[in-house]
């Protein structure tokens, strides 16, 4: 099958930016990125301007002059992710590239690359926001009471005439709808993102973004394993909140132009390959710091893991426990899985406290189990993973 590569590539990679932009809770910051300028493979430009105030007019010596400082600051580009995919010959032959590759590249980026990118950016701005110490303790009973302090904290250092976004975890957004005191607040207003208008909830004027609870942590790992991807850091909290203005950031986002290679190209396999890259960070001016506010959950901290245990078929006695200890009220849902990486995890019915007793029927075999710690019944840390071995009776 014929395939003009180099047109294809280039049509694939626009319309894989505007999935982007029309997909991810954070795509707008894109927006902000156009005074910014690379220098080098990694460098970009930001200029931050700064102006002295008003003085007396002295009617002697007329204007008191005043100094314009632009500063031209540099920042490091850090992510740098990409992906090739490969889609057999045969399977391209019955569906037609065009229809079949569309779609697999359409739903690469929206179910990876969009939720890599949000966690990425919204961790960043967290971090930002606890590192000034430019956060709030709410009570997770009135959260309209916590987003209108956050609000009242952005417009105090920003103004009130900037546009402002609020980026509220999907427990939270739901406790929002259900709160009685704004059930009449909430309207529905346009808000552009990039080149397409999408509708959004708002709370007096301040545009209301849910993100679903994976993308809301304040730290991550970003996988270089086979399987990639990003999973919350061992000391990651959850953002509850975080409210900034729309122009505080600028996600700078140089995506390659995508490669494509036919079956007759591609050296290693007998399929149409897809080489997939994006080159992103996101970057706050000086000038935006402090516009910046978070509600973060209290802190876990687990002091004693589950430890491993082995016993005997048809004998089995003791349990699991997890020591740990919150500023928040916790609770405790224990997990079995697959394997030492979590894989395949399922609750364990009834097992909701600090310890679980290992269940008395498990045959000889391996088996793995750890805890999730709840704080203010949102949040969740997870314990390291135990390892129950079950040898015959």
């Amino acid at each position: 099958m014929a395939i003009n590569t180099l047109t294809n590539a280039v049509k694939y990679s626009e319309e894989l930016d505007k999935m982007f932009s029309q997909k991810s809770a954070t795509g707008f910051f894109a927006d902000n990125a156009l005074a910014s300028k690379f220098v080098g493979a990694k460098t970009v430009i930001i200029p931050d301007v700064d102006f002295q105030g008003l003085a007396d007019y002295d009617r002697d010596t007329g204007f008191s002059k005043g100094a314009i400082t632009v500063s031209n600051s540099s920042y490091t580009m850090a992510m740098d992710r990409a992906r090739s995919l490969q889609i057999d010959r045969e399977d391209m032959s019955e569906t037609g590239i065009a229809n079949l590759a569309g779609k697999i590249l359409g739903e690469y980026v929206r179910t990876k690359v969009v939720p890599e990118c949000d966690a990425y950016v919204i961790s960043k701005l967290a971090g930002l926001a606890a590192t000034r110490a430019n956060t709030i303790s709410g009570d997770t009973s009135k959260p309209y009471a916590a987003l209108c302090q956050l609000i009242n904290e952005v417009q105090a250092v920003a103004g009130y005439d900037e546009e402002l976004v609020a980026f509220v975890d999907g427990y939270m957004f739901a406790a929002l709808q259900n709160s009685a005191e704004i059930s009449k607040m909430i309207t529905v207003s346009d808000f552009k993102q990039g080149d397409i208008n999408i509708k959004v909830n708002s709370i007096n004027g301040v545009a209301i973004i849910p993100v679903v609870s994976e993308r809301m942590k304040t730290a991550y790992t970003f996988n270089n394993t086979s399987a990639g991807g990003f999973t919350p850091a061992a000391n990651a909290r959850e953002v509850y909140m975080l409210v900034c203005p729309k122009s505080a950031a600028h996600l700078v986002k140089k995506t390659e132009n995508m490669r494509i290679f036919t079956p007759e190209q591609n050296i290693d396999a007998d399929a149409y390959k897809f080489d997939y890259r994006i080159y992103y960070d996101v970057f706050v001016k000086k000038s935006g710091l402090d516009t910046i506010w978070a509600w973060i959950s209290p802190a876990v901290t687990i002091s004693a893991q589950p430890a491993d245990k082995s016993v005997k078929a048809g004998s089995i006695s003791g349990s699991l426990s997890v020591t740990a200890t919150s500023d928040g009220a916790l609770t405790y849902q224990w997990y079995k899985c697959d394997d030492e990486n979590r894989n395949g995890a399922v609750k364990v019915s009834g097992a909701t406290s600090a310890s679980m007793t290992v269940p008395t029927g498990l045959t000889a075999g391996t088996y793995y189990y750890f805890v999730k710690v709840i704080v203010d019944g949102i949040a969740g840390v997870e314990s390291d993973v135990a390892t129950v071995t079950v040898t015959a009776a």
